[in-house]
């Protein structure tokens, strides 16, 4: 678990989903695609949900290789989920993905979130 506090945390988070991505032999590409989705997930649990925490875990369905990444925060949660999933819509200044863009760039993302209780975002990229 990488506790994310700090913009610091933010690239060692990145740098982990980087290490489990290369040992599941996920191509360059998609490796490219959960590292960006991680890093703007995890930027978000700083600014968004005032810090937290990144979870990473190689996971396996059948002869399928893949890496999870957990993101959990505290904060005060999403307050409209069908807004935050608008395509263009940011409420912020991070990488301009939004949620919507980094649903694209995975192959699984589950997101439960309730105001004042905190948001957990899951995300799952496989091995092709």
């Amino acid at each position: 678990m990488v506790a994310i506090r700090t913009t610091d945390d933010v690239v060692r988070a990145r740098q982990l989903v980087r290490t489990f991505a290369q040992q599941c032999k996920l191509s360059l590409v998609d490796q490219t695609k959960l590292v960006t989705a991680a890093s703007e997930l995890a930027r978000n649990t700083l600014v968004y949900g005032g810090g937290g925490s990144m979870r990473v875990q190689r996971v396996q369905l059948l002869a399928r290789a893949g890496v999870s990444a957990v993101f959990e925060d505290s904060g005060p949660g999403i307050p409209d989920v069908d807004l935050a999933f608008t395509d263009g819509w940011t409420s912020g200044g991070g990488l301009g993905l939004g949620l919507s863009g980094t649903r694209r760039l995975v192959d699984e993302f589950e997101l439960d979130t309730m105001v004042g209780r905190g948001t957990t975002i899951t995300i799952v990229k496989w091995a092709r």
